[in-house]
């Protein structure tokens, strides 16, 4: 077992219902650890839905899609209804929106993405994580292996934004500080 799932595994112990937000940085581990974490809490027998940022953000609007999602998502796991929503598919590098999805309500709503843990969810969430994984070029580098190098620009672009919203925000100081030094 590797420190990514030693932290999953430890967290996914401690829940059982509740929203848990992970944030940080493109490429900084979010994705990987948020899988990990919704299978080590389903393998606890606790029922879990995964949500992501990414289903809702897009270049040119990287967090004010959030009236959207607060309608969609919270609300629906507030009243303990499904979830309904049209995520954002990317065909050609250009956003639209895609068939809809239909979730299975479930007692644990985890969201993953940046921008998850923002002052709206204060108060809000029952954990909110946050995870540092690497220097600002090595989570370039493996957003860019991810993406692919015709994203390289946009995603530079993308780590500009998120480092002044996470400042103005403060989204850090909310959150547990997962330490993940290099991507697993």
């Amino acid at each position: 077992m590797n420190h990514l799932d030693d932290a999953a595994t430890r967290i996914a112990a401690e829940l059982r219902n509740g929203i848990v937000v992970i944030d940080g940085p493109s490429g900084s581990g979010k994705s990987t650890f948020a899988d990990r974490l919704t299978e080590a809490v389903w393998a606890r027998g606790v029922g879990a839905v995964l949500v992501r940022t990414d289903d809702f953000a897009t270049w040119d609007n990287p967090v004010g899609w959030w009236p959207e999602f607060e309608a969609e998502i919270l609300k629906s796991f507030e009243r303990g209804h499904d979830y309904r929503y049209h995520p954002m598919v990317w065909r050609g590098g250009v956003p639209e929106r895609g068939p809809r999805v239909w979730l299975r309500w479930e007692p644990l709503l985890v969201i993953e993405g940046v921008s998850s843990a923002r002052s709206a969810m204060a108060g809000r969430a029952d954990r909110a994580l946050w995870i540092d994984g690497g220097t600002a070029g090595q989570r370039l580098e493996r957003a860019v292996a991810r993406d692919g190098e015709t994203e390289r620009d946009h995603l530079r672009r993308w780590q500009d934004f998120e480092a002044g919203w996470f400042a103005i925000d403060r989204t850090r100081e909310r959150c547990e500080v997962l330490e993940l030094p290099t991507a697993q």
